[in-house]
């Protein structure tokens, strides 16, 4: 074989090996792509001794607009996303399928609104505890990403937001 023909041979392999190199970086800075949600002033309510229900608030805001599917807590056996609201004089508490959360507004889960509810629990949730929750949210593409949430617990909102 020629010398001229090896190293032609050498370099077509080098920059294909180049090409897929830069190809799976290219695409693992795709796969991670920061998500587009921040989440803020996450607290949960402390439970009494023995409790099994409790409640989990915080500020959502995204870049784009998404839609927030479902939320999960290894400490709860079950967690839905509810809405509280008053029909005709009575305070009205119903699970719901998905929040939207438009692109630069934040959606203020609070009391006596959107929250997550957080039942079953397998221990009393007491002051000062750090709740682990997983968000999980769908964007334009139909995608679902997640976003882990350290909730700390206190009896109320304290007005206090720099957990």
């Amino acid at each position: 074989m020629r010398t001229a023909t090896r190293y032609a041979i050498l370099f077509t392999a080098s920059a294909i090996t180049a090409a897929a190199i830069i190809s799976q970086t290219a695409f693992a800075q795709i796969a991670d792509t920061p998500s587009p949600v921040t989440v803020t002033n996450a607290w949960a309510k402390t439970t009494v001794p023995g409790g099994k229900v409790s409640a989990a608030y915080m500020d959502i805001k995204s870049t784009a607009p998404v839609k927030l599917l479902k939320a999960e807590a290894s400490i709860a056996g079950n967690v839905e996303i509810h809405n509280m609201s008053m029909k005709d004089g009575v305070m009205e508490m119903k699970a719901v399928d998905v929040i939207d959360v438009p692109a630069n507004k934040t959606i203020s889960l609070k009391p006596g609104g959107y929250h997550v509810m957080l039942m079953m629990l397998a221990a009393s949730i007491n002051k000062g505890d750090s709740v682990p929750i997983k968000l999980t949210f769908e964007g334009a593409d139909k995608k679902p990403f997640t976003v882990e949430v350290k909730a700390k617990a206190q009896e109320k909102d304290l007005g206090d937001h720099k957990h």
